[in-house]
């Protein structure tokens, strides 16, 4: 017995070292490069093995009233297949909109798979998951606790992906659940951000999804109901942004920091979950100091994350005393994810600006080198600062006592958040 209780004390000791207290990479480049310039683009394509899709059409939807409608309206009008990854599939009026929508499908005799997370949708799994496998749908759970894989428990697939016919992708940070559409009382439906894409990118935003399926399974997806000839759609040039913990410096960081540092005139974030590690807490200081605008949107008191929040504002006073700008939006739950550079480059995706995202998350995002979307993406932006409250240095500095006192005690959250 004694030796039973030694092994478990090594093993519970080795699950929180290896979850909590990895070591960080400290990002940084070697010599800056501008976004403008023609070395970017290989640059980045090198670095991050990602390859530049031209010729896209984008479509940017602001909010569940506008997404959810789109997305339903692709998936009825498909006649192929259906694919979907999902961290957040949660039983209600939406979700019963969506599954009816690909049952329907199915019972047509579409090909349609699933991936759900098995924490961001755990209760889906009851009468949710049966309805749809009756009509034939194939749908299986990412990263189940199972003995073998308890040293991956920590990565989760927070990817939210729809794929119809392998020509018309959905990306961006929303998931499947009634908080996107429906006001909570007082407070209205969260804010987010959604794209349609159309063109060749399609067929990389279809790899992503595929590459799920098959961890999952050990099915390959193949053949042109998955993976057609695309052709040109638009002028937008795009790069699919695929990010796993497999990889231990992540492409969606390396992308985020290339991005970040290579502004000539300014930065602009919207993020959830604002916990930026050293290394980018320093290159967002030298980014600002250098006269660069910094901005960034992250929620308020109507955040869906208390302790993450306080463990955001913690660190604020650095970024603050250099002239980055933080605004807390106040009108609801804000879920944007989207970064603006320059108004020439924007990402948008699943990833956050902090360490879970980052390091321990299968992640999806979409660069886009377009002057139209990423000014599509500024009007969203513009108009969200008008319900933001700014935090200046001296604000922050008056935070409430508790807050002051409470704040080195969440610190552990900048690691696993």
């Amino acid at each position: 017995m004694d030796w039973l209780q030694i092994a478990g004390a090594v093993f519970l000791t080795w699950l929180v070292l290896v979850f909590l207290f990895t070591p960080h990479i400290n990002y940084h480049l070697s010599r800056r490069t501008s976004v403008h310039g023609e070395d970017f683009l290989y640059t980045l394509q090198s670095t991050c093995q990602a390859e530049l899709h031209h010729g896209n059409q984008v479509t940017v939807y602001t909010n569940g009233s506008e997404f959810y409608p789109a997305m339903l309206e692709a998936i009825r009008n498909a006649t192929r297949s259906v694919n979907m990854e999902c961290y957040i599939f949660q039983p209600g009026r939406i979700a019963d909109q969506f599954i009816e929508a690909l049952s329907d499908r199915a019972r047509k005799g579409l090909n349609v798979t699933i991936v759900v997370d098995a924490i961001g949708s755990f209760n889906l799994w009851g009468r949710p998951v049966r309805r749809l496998r009756a009509a034939g749908c194939r749908i299986e759970s990412y990263q189940r606790l199972r003995w073998y894989s308890l040293a991956r428990f920590n990565n989760r697939t927070h990817r939210e992906l729809l794929i119809v016919d392998g020509r018309v992708a959905f990306a961006g940070g929303a998931g499947i659940a009634d908080w996107w559409a429906f006001p909570k009382g007082r407070r209205p439906a969260w804010r987010d951000t959604m794209a349609k894409f159309e063109g060749p990118i399609v067929a990389a935003l279809q790899g992503v999804s595929a590459e799920n399926w098959l961890e999952c399974c050990g099915e390959i997806l193949t053949g042109p109901e998955y993976f057609p000839r695309l052709d040109k759609a638009g002028d937008t040039t795009a790069f699919v942004i695929r990010s796993s913990p497999s990889d231990r410096a992540t492409a969606s960081r390396v992308t985020f920091q290339l991005l970040m540092e290579g502004a000539d005139h300014e930065v602009r974030i919207s993020t959830p979950y604002f916990l930026p590690d050293r290394a980018l807490r320093r290159a967002l200081v030298e980014i600002a100091q250098r006269g660069i605008t910094v901005s960034v949107i992250v929620p308020g008191r109507k955040t869906d994350q208390r302790w993450v929040r306080l463990a955001s504002r913690r660190m604020w006073g650095q970024l603050l005393a250099a002239g980055v700008q933080i605004y807390e939006y106040r009108a609801t739950m804000t879920h944007v994810k989207v970064m603006i550079i320059d108004r020439l480059w924007a990402v948008l995706g699943t990833t956050n600006i902090d360490n879970r995202s980052f390091e321990h998350n299968d992640e999806v995002n979409v660069g886009l080198r377009d002057t139209i979307v990423a000014a599509r993406l500024m009007e969203d932006y513009e108009r969200d600062l008008q319900h933001c409250q700014e935090i200046t240095l001296e604000r922050w500095q008056r935070r409430p006592f508790w807050e002051k006192i409470a704040g080195p005690f969440v610190w552990i959250l900048e690691r696993q958040q």
